[in-house]
Parts: C-alpha cells; structure tokens; sequence
C-alpha cells in the first residue's frame, strides 16, 4: 500500500510553478529543479517528477496527462472488477451443470 502523500497538490504545483519561473535564473533545468527541491523539502527527483508530468498537462511534453493517468486506472480497476464477477459467474454455472439430475445424493 502507498504511504499517503507528503505533499499536498498546493504545494506539488507551486514548486512546480517556482521551476518554469526560475528557468532564466539558472544555467540548467535541473539545478533549478536542485535548489527549489531544498527549499520545499523534497527530493530533487521527486520535484523532476512533478515537473515532467506538469509538462505532460500542459502539453509542452508528450505522455498522458494527469486526468488521462486517472482514467485508465478507473478503466483498469472495472476491467479487473468484471473480470471477477465473470469468473464467479462461470464457476457458478459450471457447478450447476455438474450437479446430477437424478435427485439422488452424488457419492
């Protein structure tokens, strides 16, 4: 199971922000990304993640966006929910057909 988020989404997308703002005040993206993931606290690849899939929503970075993410994972859990009830469903009916029609007892 996943640890609850350290972060909230307030502050995920304000240091998200702080780095595309701060992008002519440092040599590279990933120092930007190293100074700003000090000041909040976080790891400097956490923050490079956030920073990605803010591209990704944005569309500046090819990829499924944040609510795209979301939809497959609902889409996925049905799946696997109908997959379930299929099987109880067909094992159910295989038991059925199973049992004789005689009305005596099986041995």
């Amino acid at each position: 199971m996943r640890k609850s988020p350290k972060f909230s989404p307030e502050v995920i997308e304000r240091a998200v922000n702080m780095v595309f703002d701060a992008k002519d005040q440092y040599p590279s993206q990933w120092a930007a990304i190293e100074s700003i993931a000090g000041k909040i606290g976080c790891t400097a690849e956490t923050l490079r993640k956030w920073v990605r899939q803010g591209e990704r929503d944005s569309g500046v970075r090819p990829g499924a966006t944040t609510a795209e993410q979301q939809r497959i994972k609902d889409l996925e859990r049905e799946v696997r929910e109908l997959r379930s009830v299929r099987s109880t469903l067909c094992r159910g009916h295989r038991s059925a057909v199973m049992v004789p029609r005689t009305g005596r007892p099986q041995r």
